[in-house]
């Protein structure tokens, strides 16, 4: 299965405000604003990670480990009528994803401990996390939120995301919770922005990164965010 995935480019980088400003000012004449934006240009995400009882995924990013993989379960703007279950790749420098959709029974589930909804031959990233679960316990620990702004261009399949206002549910696991206490994750300031290509990056955003002076940096939401929850927290679920 995966053999047939595409695999794209994916480049971070950490920016101020003011690079914000510039390099958003640049780019969103030359890109198409997100299908999913709403009328303030961006859309709110959250993203329950899921790691095994030896935190694989915590301790692989730390590591520099190059093949990697992590599981999660996405909303949008806290509605469950879009529940996305994701498994994110990475080999060496390239990154892919398979993803599935829930319904909100099945999630709720999955967080409450029931991985027998996800026993599903037929759809075969359930099944693939559905057997985490149950040889290496597989369980859900730390809510992600952020706010993002995306843009699109179809030269390169080019997708460029600013994401901002970064916070952790710390180890809250209700994804549905409006109301869930989170705490901020990085600098309130701080935007991480994302760059994701397939061939070739169009030579108008590889300009505006370098216009500003920008650094690639490996960052993952997700590790920043389990930095606030000690790493044995599966016993306690």
């Amino acid at each position: 299965m995966e053999n047939k995935l595409k695999y794209r480019h994916e480049l971070k980088f950490y920016m101020n405000p003011l690079q914000y400003r510039i390099v958003r000012q640049q780019l969103r004449h030359l890109l198409d604003p997100d299908k999913n934006a709403g009328a303030t240009g961006d859309y709110h995400i959250r993203s329950l990670y899921f790691d095994d009882i030896d935190n694989k995924a915590l301790h692989e990013k730390l590591g520099g480990v190059r093949d990697r993989e992590k599981y999660r379960i996405r909303i949008y703007n806290f509605s469950d009528t879009i529940i996305h279950v994701e498994k994110k790749i990475k080999r060496n420098e390239y990154i892919a994803k398979r993803k599935e959709s829930l319904t909100r029974n099945m999630c709720d589930a999955v967080m409450a401990g029931d991985c027998e909804v996800l026993n599903r031959p037929d759809r075969p990233l359930l099944y693939d996390m559905y057997r985490e679960m149950k040889t290496k316990l597989l369980r859900p620990k730390v809510i992600v939120d952020y706010v993002r702004e995306a843009y699109v261009a179809k030269a390169g399949n080019v997708r460029v995301t600013f994401d901002k206002q970064l916070r952790t549910g710390l180890g809250a696991t209700d994804i549905f919770n409006r109301n869930l206490g989170t705490v901020r994750a990085l600098d309130d300031h701080l935007i991480v922005f994302e760059v994701k290509y397939d061939e070739f990056l169009p030579e108008y955003v590889r300009a505006a990164i370098q216009s500003e002076g920008l650094i690639r940096q490996s960052n993952s939401k997700y590790v920043i965010c389990r930095k606030f929850i000690k790493t044995n927290d599966w016993e306690d679920q």
